[in-house]
């Protein structure tokens, strides 16, 4: 439980994939369980409550971004696919694809986070780095073992970060050093992290457990039978990847020849829900778009990883048109950046190079692609009603950014990586910081109204006292 809080100042949210609303002179009151109650969207106006009798929020902080400074605030990042266990080896890919890059770098490294000590070292720097660059909820694999996905949902809940935590299931053609010995192994080691998820945080309210078939050439038809049964019955989402690469939708097809298609492969055995995730989804056909429609899964688009694996690019502007649930995932370490800000510049980018072929159309807007990272992320993880917005009755997942100001005289280096002069209209700013911005320009970030990172110290504050 934290405390009443008034935050003042600018906010930038993105409510549709079409609008960037930007709100000056405002103040977002959040309460005491870190739920947005009201909004001041002008606190010049004598009608807001900044200007009222503010007796029952005596006591509370107030925050505020600062002109000055070129601050906002801007909801917090929502990362719908990241392996928490490759951090070490992100930016290491080599010259590698999909299937090399796995047995090359993946597998020997998730295998050696059996070790606790070792797990903990990386899981702690994952989630303190990709707090750092603003994310406040991730979609977490794990690895094989129990004991490193419970340890990673611990510090999750340590560190205040909202997270679905997944132990990897794999079956099938994997190493003899890194495989589950049979179907009832895997099933019976996924229970056991849900139910040490259940254990540490009952109502989910920061950490859940998701089902997390690695992907389809590694699992049995047997073990993903006995998957979706278990997220069907305990009401749990999933997480997988699909269509990443086109060996590996060869490979399913020859593994699975009575499979119409990879994505059938996963309804079939009923893991392609409203609460399902499904990774990349570079090299669908029409008839799999249609049935992730029909099933309103979303799609993790991961346009780093794809790009950096030669897996190809897909079609977001079309999967959105078609009303499927997008949002965006750093997919570490497929994907070189913990940053969901880099893969919205890279979103934009790689829709541009879809367009080259496809038509203006297929093209990403800046605010389509900060929807995606906020919103649609949240709606992909089914929580959509909860965070990725400034609403009322949403619950404080925010960062606040800051971006400074160039000098007037001099020619001294700030501690930003984005370049403001001071005539740039607030819209301008946010495009900077798309494009030039990283985790230096992140000052301070909240979930559900707790602030679980600052830059250098404290953010910005002062008891708000209207007793006297």
């Amino acid at each position: 439980m934290g405390r009443r809080t008034i935050f003042t100042g600018t906010f930038v949210h993105t409510p549709t994939p079409t609008t960037l609303e930007i709100l000056e002179n405002a103040a977002v009151f959040v309460d005491e369980s870190g739920v947005i109650v009201h909004i001041d969207h002008d606190t010049n106006s004598p009608e807001s409550r900044l200007n009222s009798n503010l007796e029952e929020w005596s006591g509370a902080e107030v925050i505020f971004a600062r002109a000055s400074e070129s601050e906002f605030f801007f909801p917090g990042f929502v990362d719908t696919h990241i392996h928490a266990s490759q951090y070490p080896n992100a930016g290491i890919f080599g010259k590698s694809t999909l299937l090399d890059w796995l047995e090359t770098y993946t597998f020997p490294l998730e295998a050696s986070l059996a070790n606790r000590d070792k797990a903990r070292r990386v899981y702690g720097r994952c989630i303190a780095r990709t707090l750092a660059n603003g994310t406040t909820t991730a979609a977490y694999y794990a690895t094989r073992s129990v004991d490193s996905t419970n340890l990673l949902a611990d510090l999750c809940l340590k560190a205040g970060q909202r997270a679905f935590v997944g132990r990897c299931c794999m079956d099938i053609n994997a190493p003899d050093w890194y495989i589950d010995a049979d179907p009832e192994t895997a099933i019976r080691d996924t229970e056991a992290t849900v139910a040490h998820c259940h254990k540490v945080d009952p109502e989910r309210k920061l950490v859940c457990p998701i089902v997390t078939p690695r992907f389809g050439p590694s699992c049995s038809s047997k073990m993903l039978h006995g998957l979706g049964k278990l997220a069907a019955k305990k009401k749990l989402p999933i997480q997988t990847h699909v269509s990443e690469n086109t060996a590996e939708v060869q490979w399913v097809q020859k593994l699975f020849p009575k499979s119409q298609s990879y994505t059938e492969h996963y309804d079939t055995h009923g893991l392609l829900t409203d609460r399902t995730i499904l990774a990349h989804a570079i090299h669908l056909t029409n008839e799999e778009i249609e049935l992730i429609s029909s099933r309103d899964a979303g799609i993790s688009h991961c346009p780093v990883s794809n790009l950096a694996l030669t897996s190809g690019c897909a079609k977001i502007k079309a999967l959105m048109k078609k009303g499927i649930k997008v949002g965006l995932g750093t997919d570490m370490s497929g994907g070189y950046s913990p940053s969901i800000l880099e893969a919205v510049r890279q979103a934009t980018l790689v829709s541009r190079m879809v367009a080259l072929a496809d038509g203006d159309e297929a093209k990403l807007s800046l605010t389509e692609a900060l929807y995606l990272a906020t919103s649609g992320g949240a709606d992909v993880v089914g929580l959509g009603d909860k965070i990725g917005a400034f609403r009322v009755g949403m619950e404080w997942d925010a960062v606040l950014v800051g971006m400074g100001n160039v000098p007037e005289i001099g020619d001294g280096v700030l501690d930003s990586a984005v370049d403001i002069f001071g005539w740039e209209n607030w819209e301008e700013k946010v495009a900077k910081w798309v494009y030039n911005g990283d985790d230096r320009n992140t000052v301070g970030v909240w979930v559900a109204g707790v602030e679980v990172y600052s830059k250098g110290g404290i953010a910005p504050t002062w008891p708000f006292d209207r007793t006297a």
